[in-house]
């Protein structure tokens, strides 16, 4: 599955991006201001006291200047899935590799092995509630999604109290084990529940949930636009990512989520399918609103602007002219992290037996 879950099959697999943003140079001899570039839409001066500023594209000032490409409002947030080579440290990745192994082989023995950890005994916990798969599954989700939501609401809290790091360290800490145990049930149990319909056998059906699935990952990706910060190398920041994606729908993952969830239930066509993906629908649809609640928090009015432009129902702000599109739009996707993300969906995709394979071996 994909989700914030990373049922975060909600969670695409880690990128190799970079969190700066974007600078496109100033054509030589050009004035810094000039009145034909300036903003369709300017920022409030003097800066907003709860705002944190947001460098624009496009060679302008803070909030200044036009999005890349030209043509569009100035950004007040951050250009987003940008990756530039120079701006890597090779130390940093050594050591986020170094983590990355270190947390897997942590999740592992204290709770995936069920001689070692205790994976298998909050299952039991849970599954002793009720002997119906449908109820299980509904219950991992809620529980998941109450401990995520909880804690990023938490977030700015904790932060203050234990430090961007350790926080993030602590979130991952608790939130993974959960995911995991979601996912794994939900492919063990994918099949048990009661069949509502069949379409498998139809034609078309097939090639319509494969491609649904396969686009909803460039919706559910933009939360490893940073991965050094996922894993705490780089110090974590909220961001208030404004391009590529975001133009589309201010919360991607959420429309991904409900894209991946409506292309499986489609598929499976049975109970276990349809708890899982209300479990899913749901969560996701709380985290739209409490992202923007705590965009709003930590932004201000910055994102009151960003907010107007844009739409949680993709391509709405486009329709109804509130996003106005560069006129090279195009070339926000064509960046690295949009074609890693293509390359690992495919993966996926083809790993799907494997997958399958591991989580029998569990007894979840």
């Amino acid at each position: 599955m994909a989700s914030h879950l990373r049922l975060h099959l909600a969670a695409p697999p880690p990128l190799l991006l970079s969190h700066r943003s974007l600078h496109l140079p100033r054509p030589p001899g050009s004035p810094a201001t000039s009145p034909a570039r300036a903003p369709l839409l300017p920022l409030p001066r003097p800066p907003l006291s709860r705002a944190r500023p947001a460098r624009a594209v496009g060679g302008g000032a803070e909030g200044e200047g036009e999005a890349a490409g030209g043509g569009g409002p100035g950004l007040v947030g951050e250009d987003s899935a940008t990756f530039r080579l120079g701006d890597q440290s090779v130390a940093s990745w050594a050591y986020f590799a170094v983590i990355l192994a270190a947390v897997l082989w942590a999740l592992n023995v204290l709770w995936i092995d069920p001689g070692t950890g205790v994976g298998t005994r909050f299952l039991d916990a849970v599954a002793s509630v009720s002997d119906s798969h449908e109820v299980v599954m509904l219950l991992l989700t809620i529980i998941f999604a109450v401990v995520h939501s909880g804690m990023a609401s938490l977030r700015e809290s904790g932060e203050k109290i234990i430090g961007e790091r350790a926080f993030r360290v602590l979130f991952a800490g608790i939130s993974l084990p959960l995911a995991v145990t979601t996912i794994v049930y939900f492919i063990n149990h994918r099949y048990d529940g009661i069949q509502l319909w069949q379409v498998q056998g139809i034609t078309g059906i097939h090639e319509l949930v494969w491609l649904s699935s396969f686009i909803s990952f460039f919706f559910l990706y933009p939360s490893t636009f940073n991965l050094l910060e996922v894993a705490a190398v780089d110090k974590p920041k909220l961001h208030m990512w404004e391009t590529g994606i975001m133009r589309i729908t201010r919360h991607p993952q959420m429309v991904g989520q409900v894209i991946w969830c409506l292309a499986h239930t489609l598929w499976i066509g049975n109970s276990v399918a349809v708890a899982a993906s209300v479990g899913l629908i749901g969560h996701h649809l709380f985290g739209a609103w409490n992202g923007d609640r705590r965009l709003a928090s930590r932004y201000g009015e910055a994102f009151e602007v960003l907010k107007k432009r844009t739409s949680i129902v993709p391509f709405a702000a486009i329709v109804d002219g509130r996003q106005k599109l560069p006129k090279d739009y195009y070339k926000e996707f064509f960046r690295l992290p949009y074609i890693a993300i293509t390359a690992l969906t495919l993966g996926a995709c083809f790993a799907h037996p494997l997958m399958q394979a591991s989580s029998y071996q569990l007894p979840w």
